[in-house]
């Protein structure tokens, strides 16, 4: 029986590459691929390494084009209208799981496979498969793959969700790969000194316009420097002499202000959201009940999904949380389950 084929995406980190050893071990045949994103040429010396090591086949894939418009200049305009967007999530869904895994299944590949914390099972009892969080829950990524569907389940593997991350550097020093021990990366790939408002000013010709930062009675309290260089629940540099610390608490483009306020002003139990994505494939008839979080770091909290209107939700929390941010994701949770989430577009 010939062996089932698998293109893992590759970064040249530690836990896309231990994703290929535990694939072989389990008994797939295993190439890799990188792609090719940013403008400047990608070290790709890393990743072809251990495929070398491993003895996998090598692709480096240009996909630069594809990126600055469905990542970079999104990022942009998500800036531009007051949001704060996560590019992973639009990366994942073009890219990785979009352009990668199609050009995989057009060569004959069965899966794609990469290096997220997360698992991928086959509900019998359901009749369609379902996206798990990580065994480790302090090393959990599902948060940034609830808009994978049934039909990128079914191609994809996720061989690090049954680890957590010692375990997986020992698999790699294991398998002898020299990046065992290389450090995660933190920062935005396109943006790796983290100075977002000089790449939306460079790369996307955003202007910085000036405007009034306010309080809730419409007090002007200071300048700001523009939209983009804040987010909500930010405190710091806000550069305002209030007398006690002040937060932003909303961006408003309609007159280019800012709301600043206490810290208690944060806080919010309901959110709209909009580009919603069920993995089930089935939209829900009546409210859901179910745990949810509005940040990758955030531990979910309890609250109840309503459908209202075509791929649009209203979550509400059982209690008020935290600086609830336009343009993150709210991910929703059934136990282990990613049920699945959209872009959180307004608050209350």
């Amino acid at each position: 029986m010939d062996k089932k084929k698998v293109l893992v995406a590759m970064s040249g980190g530690v836990d896309s590459s231990a994703a290929a050893v535990l694939l072989q071990q389990q008994g797939y045949q295993c190439d890799g691929a990188m792609l090719h994103l940013l403008p400047e040429k990608n070290d790709t010396s890393a990743a072809e390494a251990v495929a070398q090591r491993l003895g996998m086949q090598f692709f480096a894939l240009d996909y630069r084009r594809l990126f600055a418009q469905e990542v970079m200049d999104r990022f942009c305009r998500e800036y531009c209208i007051g949001h704060t967007p996560n590019p992973c999530l639009y990366c994942n869904r073009s890219l990785k799981f979009g352009a990668l895994l199609d050009w995989a299944l057009e060569r004959g590949y069965d899966y794609v496979a990469t290096g997220h914390y997360a698992r991928v099972q086959y509900s019998e009892e359901k009749g369609r498969w379902l996206l798990l969080r990580a065994e480790n829950r302090q090393k959990d990524q599902s948060y940034v793959l609830y808009q994978l569907q049934q039909k990128h389940l079914s191609h994809l593997l996720l061989p690090d969700g049954m680890f957590d991350k010692p375990a997986i550097r020992e698999k790699a020093r294991e398998a002898g790969l020299q990046n065992a021990d290389k450090s995660d990366s933190q920062d935005i790939c396109f943006i790796p000194d983290g100075d977002y408002t000089a790449f939306l000013r460079d790369y996307g010709k955003v202007e910085m316009v000036p405007g009034d930062f306010v309080d809730a009675q419409g007090r002007v309290l200071g300048q700001h420097k523009g939209l983009p260089c804040y987010t909500t629940g930010q405190r710091k540099g806000l550069g305002v002499s209030a007398g006690k610390h002040v937060y932003v608490v909303r961006k408003n483009g309609a007159d280019n202000t800012i709301l600043l306020g206490d810290n208690e002003e944060l806080y919010r139990r309901e959110l709209t959201a909009c580009d919603v994505n069920w993995i089930s494939g089935e939209v829900p008839a009546a409210p859901v009940r179910c745990t949810a979080k509005t940040r990758y770091s955030q531990t979910e909290a309890w609250a109840t999904a309503e459908v209202i209107g075509e791929s649009r939700i209203r979550v509400t929390f059982d209690e008020p949380q935290r600086a609830i941010t336009a343009g993150q994701a709210v991910v929703l949770y059934d136990g282990d389950e990613v049920l699945g989430g959209g872009t959180i577009e307004d608050m209350e």
